[in-house]
This record gives structure tokens, C-alpha cells and sequence, in this order.
């Protein structure tokens, strides 16, 4: 009898061998995608500079109304809540606190909510 020739088996193994570590990188790489996306996602969500842009406003606002005399503070609030609920899509509420005893401070409450994100704050500034 005649020797069996056992190279296209050889050949046929390799070529799974191959197309199984293929599928497998590919899988894995399909699921780091996925990962790298869901991480970028919820960093986005997270309005960090939202939040900053709105505490830098609520300075602006509170040293300006300094300048002008107290009780400015409602000129300005109004015109930031409307600019964030339609730019940004976020309910923006600034008051400031009256029912505070302490007659040397001035308490300013800012509240932050996207729908993801609510972010509260108490400001407090000294009185001119």
C-alpha cells in the first residue's frame, strides 16, 4: 500500500485554526467598541462645564448686583434660566435665600437638573 498523504489535512486545520482566532478578535473588538462608547456616553452626560459655565454666570450676576445695590438679583436670574432650558435643555432654578438670619451674608440657591444630572448649591458672598 501506498503512504497516505496527510498535507491537505494539515492545510484544512490550519485554515480553521485561523478563522476561529479571527472570529475571536473580532468579537473582542467588536465588544471594546461597545465598552469605549458606553464610558464616553455617561462622561458626556456628566455636564461638568454646564455646571461650571452656570456657577461662573451666578458670579457674574451676584458681583454686578453688588455694584448696582441689592435687590438687582431677579434682573439678571431670569434671562440665565431661559438661555440654559433652550441651549442646554436643563431646568435652572437661582433664588436667593431671604429666610437666613444672617444679616452680613447673602445666600444665593442654585439648582441644576438635565434629566440625568441634579446638582444643587448654597453660594454664600459677604455683603458689601
Amino acid at each position: 500500500m501506498a503512504s497516505l498523504n496527510d498535507d491537505a489535512q494539515w492545510l484544512v486545520l490550519l485554515g480553521l485554526i485561523v478563522c476561529i482566532g479571527m472570529f475571536s478578535l473580532a468579537v473582542i473588538i467588536n465588544e471594546s467598541v461597545l465598552v469605549g462608547q458606553t464610558t464616553a456616553e455617561s462622561v458626556l452626560d456628566f455636564s461638568k462645564s454646564d455646571i461650571q459655565g452656570l456657577r461662573g454666570e451666578v458670579l457674574r450676576t451676584v458681583e454686578s448686583d453688588q455694584v448696582n445695590g441689592p435687590g438687582n438679583l431677579n434682573v439678571g436670574t431670569p434671562e440665565i434660566e431661559k438661555l440654559y432650558l433652550l441651549r442646554k435643555h436643563a431646568i435652572v432654578t437661582i433664588k436667593q435665600d431671604d429666610g437666613v438670619i444672617t444679616p452680613d451674608l447673602l445666600y444665593i440657591l442654585v439648582h441644576y437638573n438635565n434629566g440625568v444630572t441634579n446638582y444643587y448649591e448654597t453660594m454664600v458672598f459677604v455683603k458689601p
